[in-house]
């Protein structure tokens, strides 16, 4: 009797153990199958646009939501400039992270643009912050799994941020008696007429300077240096060998700037390039020599008549007069062989 009884109390141990470590089993294997089966991300989108205020929330919200389930949300601003904000409800729960990894169950924030992950969101402590995208559109990725499904959810309301339009910049006029030479010089060059130039100086008294400027007043006059010339009849091996002269080294039209050409860097000249004679042109049928020029050999000075501004040194603004400016002009010009200066 002692025997038999002592046999059914060690087959009922045995039969505990078994049960016991076919529990643990079960519970391992559980947890390996709840990392093998998360929902894979769906491919399809809902496209909500936003033009004012709304939510998104997981299903059932504030209750439990549903397992294995994927939700996703594109919201389009309906301002392709507005960007869009997103405020989570403070009631805020959802399947707590593993090793501080939200693997199963999460809300994820993306950028539609890059696919970059503003932030992927689970657990049951605070409501995750305001998030806010970078261009006018952002997604919302709502994943469960199969296992230990949480409450609340999640709540999501979303509005547009206020576009902000630039306000356009107000250039700073800088009136011309506080400029600089250099850039009074380049504004006065882009006008066509003096009056244009007089008008941009003074614009409220323009007109009783333009009545000085042409007041009568002794000045310089220049000489005039024109000389006409005879043709000369020939053959027509002799005509080529004019114009071969004529056109090989003669004087030429070049356009100057007044200020480098009379080094005056500190005043104004409209207009403020002239028209002068230069030596130009090349020098191709010097004989017997390797470093030949084209060199003036009669050189004029001739007086023109121009606009002269200058600042007052008294501090009065600018002086602004009529005056001559001598400027050399090349009358002649010949091929000359340097090859013995530069030995």
């Amino acid at each position: 009797m002692i025997l038999s009884f002592l046999l059914l109390f060690i087959t009922a141990v045995q039969h505990h153990g078994s049960s016991a470590e076919s529990s643990h089993g079960n519970k391992f294997q559980h947890s390996s199958m709840k990392e093998q089966n998360g929902v894979q991300d769906s491919q399809h989108e809902k496209v909500l646009t936003v033009a004012g205020e709304g939510t998104v929330h997981s299903p059932n919200f504030p209750r439990t939501y549903p397992r294995n389930t994927v939700l996703v949300w594109r919201l389009v601003a309906a301002n392709e400039n507005a960007r869009i904000q997103l405020t989570f409800d403070e009631r805020f729960g959802l399947e707590d992270p593993e090793d501080g990894i939200c693997k199963y169950d999460f809300v994820e924030i993306e950028e539609p643009s890059d696919g970059a992950i503003l932030g992927r969101f689970c657990g049951s402590q605070a409501a995750p912050g305001t998030q806010v995208s970078k261009g006018s559109q952002i997604r919302i990725r709502f994943t469960s799994d199969e296992y230990f499904p949480a409450e609340p959810g999640f709540c999501i309301r979303y509005s547009l941020l206020p576009v902000k339009v630039p306000e356009p910049e107000i250039p700073v006029v800088v009136p011309p008696s506080l400029q600089s030479v250099d850039v009074l010089s380049e504004a006065v060059s882009g006008f066509s007429t003096v009056e244009e130039v007089m008008k941009y100086l003074e614009p409220d008294r323009w007109k009783l300077d333009m009545e000085d400027l042409y007041k009568p007043t002794w000045h310089v006059l220049g000489k005039s240096f024109i000389h006409s010339k005879k043709s000369r009849g020939g053959t027509d091996l002799n005509l080529l060998k004019e114009e071969v002269r004529l056109y090989s080294c003669t004087p030429r039209n070049f356009s100057v700037s007044l200020r480098e050409e009379l080094k005056r860097t500190d005043s104004i000249f409209w207009p403020t390039c002239l028209l002068v004679k230069r030596c130009g042109g090349n020098c191709g049928c010097c004989h017997r020599c390797y470093n030949c020029q084209c060199t003036p050999t009669k050189v004029a000075k001739k007086y023109h008549e121009v606009l002269l501004l200058r600042y007052s040194r008294a501090g009065r603004g600018l002086q602004k007069s009529l005056t001559d400016v001598a400027l050399e002009h090349h009358e002649e010009c010949s091929c000359v062989c340097k090859d013995d200066a530069d030995g």
